[in-house]
């Protein structure tokens, strides 16, 4: 699993091909801080538990967090998330909006999020733009979007 946290530095990496395969004196340096840079991210993550195993063999949700960690990784200004809860019963999705929060909270990162689950939107989000078969039909706070009359009519009918 840390291996698949790792991959997410490789942006970040200077050493080319040959050098690595060398594997010598300052590679060896770059790898160590960025495998120091993975180890606090799965500490920030909660997942020293599972650092040995293999993503697949992994239940759904901590696949979710694996691959919020290797997002994590490659120290975005902005993380971008694309229906990060689809599939997630109830606990997963608590744990994992937990851990987004944290990212915005603890780590200073904007987080862009786009999901269906109302009920998560509305527990993470400080502002929401609401789209109706591409176009934007409501713009506002958690608390304004769900009293706008467009928003009811499109989603609650």
């Amino acid at each position: 699993m840390v291996e698949n946290i790792l991959i997410g530095r490789h942006t970040l990496m200077r050493s080319n091909v040959v050098q690595a395969f060398f594997h010598y004196g300052p590679v060896m340096r770059e790898e160590t801080e960025h495998r120091e840079a993975v180890e606090e991210i799965v500490d920030f993550l909660e997942i020293e538990a599972i650092r040995n195993r293999q993503v697949g063999t992994l239940g759904y949700g901590l696949r979710k967090r694996v691959d919020l960690g290797r997002a994590l990784a490659q120290e975005p200004s902005i993380l971008l998330l694309d229906e990060p809860m689809a599939g997630m019963n109830s606990e997963e999705k608590e744990d994992l909006a937990r851990f987004i929060l944290d990212v915005r909270e603890a780590r200073k990162i904007p987080v862009v999020l786009v999901e269906h689950d109302m009920g998560v939107v509305m527990d993470l989000a400080d502002r929401i733009v609401v789209l109706d078969f591409g176009r934007v039909i409501a713009e506002g706070t958690p608390a304004e979007i769900q009293r706008d009359p467009a928003v009811i009519k499109a989603y609650l009918g």
